[in-house]
């Protein structure tokens, strides 16, 4: 018995599989190039950067361009990421996807671990706390929803910060008046040089570690949650009294908190730092 031939596209040069509606796709693709790059872009340039006919990508820019989704620069003649674009943006961060998603992961870990941990995105020079699940019979910790702290101090901020480029962290932190200490602490963060080979050693490891910076007493390790350009978007971590958990047994405590990273990175479709 003769098989039926098979009614589904083959995939094309670069692996994709072609789309049943191509120009939905092909919208989404010139969308998505324009959100990857750190500037506006021609239309010839889009082409050729996504194989399409040029006369395709004029027609969907101009359609795009009708509804908000992309400005159209006509002196320079590129186009750029429009309105209707950056309110998407804003939707999303409006229904916290981020909580969302992370919340149930951190939940896990914490029944895990049996220790408190918490999500955290940086803000300007701080890192804002987004999620804190508390472990059962913890102390009670600093790092509540909604609490800022100086993003060299933390764990979590320099989980985020090693993942950023070199000169960015140097631009967050252009002299010693960008530093600042909650209380005396040997060997504490407190000129850029310290911070640029701490974060060194957060890059080699794969995750950063807090040493009661923040609160005597306390330790935390934090991974980085990266999104789809290896952007770090937050970072998971947790937080335990020193005393109680030996130092042979944190990178072990660093793996779990890793996994937690790299499930959260791989469930806004982001990738798992390397």
């Amino acid at each position: 018995m003769t098989a039926a031939p098979s009614t589904s596209p083959a995939p094309a040069a670069d692996g994709r599989v072609p789309s049943k509606v191509p120009a939905a796709e092909n919208t989404l693709r010139i969308l998505k190039l324009l959100a990857s790059r750190r500037g506006p872009m021609a239309a010839s340039q889009i082409a050729s950067s996504l194989g399409l006919p040029r006369s395709s990508v004029y027609h969907l820019l101009g359609v795009m361009e009708a509804n908000g989704f992309v400005l159209h620069l006509h002196e320079e003649q590129r186009y750029g990421l429009g309105i209707s674009a950056f309110e998407l943006s804003s939707a999303y961060s409006r229904q916290e996807p981020l909580s969302r998603l992370g919340r149930p992961l951190l939940a896990a870990l914490v029944d895990v671990l049996g220790e408190s941990a918490h999500l955290a995105v940086l803000h300007g020079r701080d890192v804002l706390y987004i999620v804190e699940e508390r472990a059962k019979n913890r102390p009670s910790l600093v790092t509540d929803v909604g609490v800022r702290l100086p993003s060299h101090l933390t764990a979590s901020g320099r989980a985020i910060l090693a993942a950023l480029p070199k000169s960015q962290v140097r631009a967050l932190y252009p002299n010693a008046a960008a530093f600042s200490a909650r209380h005396e602490v040997p060997g504490a963060i407190m000129k850029y040089s310290a911070l640029s080979s701490h974060l060194d050693q957060v890059r080699q490891r794969g995750y950063a570690t807090e040493h009661g910076e923040v609160t005597p007493g306390f330790g935390s390790i934090a991974a980085a949650v990266t999104d789809h350009l290896g952007w770090p978007t937050a970072a998971v971590a947790v937080t335990f009294l020193e005393d109680k958990l030996p130092s042979a047994d944190w990178p072990v405590l660093a793996a779990r908190v890793q996994k937690a990273a790299d499930d959260l990175s791989v469930r806004i479709h982001g990738r798992p730092a390397a």
